[in-house]
């Protein structure tokens, strides 16, 4: 399952001395074409990995994390 997000920046953390970053947008594409599931998501939460939001996606889709893909939208 393909999703694609847009990003807004988060703030900075004390975990990996880095900044996290917040999902703005978030959508699935399938056969169908493209569906919005930013409501889906807590868009507060600070990922400071696309890595660690494809996990959460398989989470909470039910899915294993290979099954997940991940783009920013550019």
């Amino acid at each position: 399952m393909l999703f694609e997000f847009t990003r807004r920046d988060g703030a900075p953390t004390v975990f990996n001395d880095g900044t996290t970053f917040h999902v703005d947008q978030i959508n699935r594409f399938g056969d169908g074409g493209s569906t919005d599931v930013s409501h889906l998501i807590d868009k507060s939460y600070g990922y400071h990995s696309s890595r660690e939001l494809r996990w959460h996606l398989a989470e909470r889709f039910g899915l294993t994390p290979s099954a997940v893909a991940v783009r920013e939208a550019h």
